[in-house]
């Protein structure tokens, strides 16, 4: 460790006004990234219909994960060598243009390249805005904000598939990207004079392109194979098989190039610390649990409760609301208290048991019964939330924040795509059980189900089954990670990582 840098005192505090700028630039930043997730899934089929090519239309959503997911460490980096402010402003400016090149697309084609590109941008909303929010906040009162950052996600799930449905049925589908415009100009406006008065942390660093590619390869041929498998092409198929056999070339290449690169892409003594490690896979698995109930609880309403889509839609507020709730509760106390672990300890004990009663009973429970229990699901995973930034954050050096911080997120985007393709590939497991023979679409069989008279519930169980594996864990990973006391300045400690 630099004794230099452990020694040196931390910068003076930020005035509150200063801090409420920079909070409320990188939360409109955030809500951009948050919404688009969400927007575009309800105007999917108007979007099909319009540009006659229904059969893609699967791939407006992954395009955008694709390269949202590949480059968030690579933002992460940038922000470390030549400082959040610019990164930021750079990546508000690719989501923009990205967005007006998406409203203009005239063909499918066009609108998923243009997708991608807005991914591009995308892809650093969220993840620097944990980094500036860590920049500007010591970790002791950082998680409260994480509380705030949570609320813009369940704003954005809640208002995102409504304003999505509306806008491209009442007015036109390119509507829901213009929108885009005026809150991307906006954000840019307010970070581009609030982060003028962030702490700098200046530190000479190489950007290692090699390790890069090999990430941004191993990530994107992962996804493919996750995107494709069991829908375009079955599992066992030689083009799904090319692809994980390329991506686990590529992620043991990149691996290698950690452990020899002068200076590497992610550094190892980050990548060492237990409370970086475990932080980082608590959150893959939990977080990962949390999108995946998100993907697939609606089409349980859908096709065991029998509720409409729109129905369905709103029947999944209680665990977005949950959601909001934990990670604010979790964050306040973890400001408060010497053991945080406590509360999210707690918090995923109740819900993997939740999880589990869903298992079990789900086909023989009310809409109401079901309401009261995502409810309470959903807060238990939002204590997550909160505790896995702030403890990574707190454990590395000032110059290693952005690589840290954009690990996380990565890790949580990863383990998201896996997890809803694990997930994807139990139900369609079960489903095929039920309806009998593996040949037809996922609404083909559902249809004949319901046709015959037969509950769908029995496919779900097998989703919820890993949900509470998952839960498990990702709570068994929290138990084992250090309790390290939170600093209360922003500037590096002895205790941080130093690499």
């Amino acid at each position: 460790m630099d004794a230099s840098v452990s020694s040196r005192p931390g910068p003076a505090p930020l005035d509150h006004a200063t801090v409420r700028s920079i909070v409320l630039g990188v939360m409109l930043a955030m809500f951009l990234a948050a919404l688009d997730q969400t927007i575009v899934a309800t105007a999917l089929p108007t979007i099909g219909r319009e540009l006659g090519d229904l059969q893609n239309i699967a791939w407006v959503v992954t395009a955008y994960l694709l390269s949202s997911t590949a480059v968030t460490p690579l933002y992460g980096k940038l922000s470390d060598i030549h400082g959040r402010r610019t990164v930021l402003l750079i990546a508000i400016a690719i989501f923009i243009v990205g967005s007006i090149a998406c409203a203009l697309a005239p063909t499918m084609t066009g609108l998923i390249l243009a997708r991608f590109l807005q991914g591009l941008g995308g892809g650093g909303l969220i993840s620097l805005a944990h980094t500036i929010t860590g920049d500007a906040i010591p970790p002791k009162e950082r998680a409260k904000y994480m509380g705030y950052f949570g609320a813009v996600f369940a704003s954005a799930s809640v208002a995102g598939p409504v304003l999505g449905g509306v806008l491209s049925e009442a007015l036109h589908w390119s509507v829901i990207f213009w929108i885009n415009l005026p809150l991307g100009l906006i954000a840019f406006a307010m970070t581009f004079n609030a982060l003028k008065k962030l702490p700098r942390n200046d530190r000479p660093h190489r950007l290692d392109v090699v390790g890069a590619v090999l990430l941004v390869a191993a990530a994107v041929l992962l996804l493919l194979a996750l995107s494709w498998g069991g829908v375009n092409y079955p599992w066992g198929s030689l083009p799904i098989i090319s692809l994980l056999l390329a991506s686990a070339a590529a992620w043991v290449l990149f691996v290698a190039r950690v452990l020899t690169a002068p200076e590497p892409f992610l550094p190892v003594g980050v990548l060492r610390d237990q409370v970086v490690a475990t932080a980082t896979l608590a959150g893959f698995f939990g977080i990962g649990t949390m999108v995946g109930l998100s993907i697939y609880m609606p089409l349980f309403f859908q096709s065991v409760l029998h509720l409409s889509a729109a129905e369905s839609g709103f029947a999944l507020i209680p665990l977005s609301i949950g959601t909001v709730f934990g990670a604010q509760f979790s964050g306040r106390v973890m400001a408060r208290v010497q053991h945080y672990k406590r509360s999210p300890t707690i918090g995923l004990a109740v819900a993997m048991i939740l999880t589990a009663l869903l298992a079990a009973f789900a086909g023989r429970m009310d809409v109401i019964s079901i309401e009261i229990v995502l409810a309470f699901i959903g807060a238990g995973l939002g204590t997550l939330f909160p505790v896995t930034i702030v403890v990574a954050q707190n454990a590395v050096q000032a110059h290693h924040l952005g690589t840290a911080t954009a690990t996380i997120n990565f890790m949580r985007s990863l383990g998201s795509a896996i997890l809803v393709a694990a997930f994807g590939a139990i139900f369609l497991a079960g489903l095929g059980a039920i309806s009998g023979g593996e040949g037809g679409s996922v609404e083909a069989k559902i249809a004949a189900a319901a046709g015959a008279g037969i509950s769908l519930a029995g496919a779900f169980r097998g989703v919820f089954i890993a949900a509470t594996i998952c839960i498990a864990i990702s709570l068994a990973l929290l138990a084992i990670m250090e309790e390290r006391p939170l600093r209360s300045t922003r500037g590096p400690t002895p205790s941080a990582v130093e690499v």
